[in-house]
């Protein structure tokens, strides 16, 4: 099987590339891509950013807008998805939700370290597969309060652009 290839810009940071794996979690993918397509992350931001846990993004402009889409099933094991086996390991996509399993739309996350407590209870559907680095420059960004969110870093990290550059 074919995995789509997908490259994050990270203004000023650089590019994280993807490789991602429809035949884990078909809908995550398929919903990613489709957002990957029509420009959805451009000018979104990294608004959740834990070193030694994950770096979370696809959900707010650099003011806090929402910027969201419809939800869609929760494609993990602990969601009766049993097709999904992908551990949270380090560089690691996956799929941000509430505690509703079937309420994630755009936001995902990226482990900047192992989490096996996360692994079958979240829709992990890819892994980096370059960009590590920007993935810890991300990480060491510092971080503190927005409102009600927590971990938010002090200096906007902005996604310029998603393509789709294989699929």
């Amino acid at each position: 099987m074919n995995h789509p290839i997908v490259k994050i810009h990270v203004r000023d940071l650089g590019v994280m590339t993807a490789e991602l794996y429809p035949e884990k979690a078909p809908k995550t993918v398929e919903n990613f891509l489709k957002l990957v397509k029509s420009d959805f992350y451009s000018g979104l931001i990294f608004h959740r950013v834990i070193a030694g846990f994950m770096i979370q993004g696809g959900g707010y402009t650099a003011d806090f807008a929402d910027r969201e889409t419809g939800s869609i099933k929760g494609e993990f094991r602990a969601n009766g998805f049993m097709d999904n086996d992908v551990k949270h390991t380090r560089g690691v996509l996956s799929m941000a939700r509430t505690s509703d399993p079937d309420s994630a739309s755009s936001q995902f996350f990226v482990m900047h370290a192992n989490a096996p407590h996360l692994d079958s209870q979240y829709a992990a559907f890819g892994m980096l597969t370059d960009g590590f680095d920007v993935l810890d420059a991300i990480a060491a960004a510092k971080t503190g309060r927005y409102g009600y969110f927590s971990d938010v870093p002090r200096t906007p990290i902005v996604i310029d652009k998603m393509e789709l550059v294989e699929e």
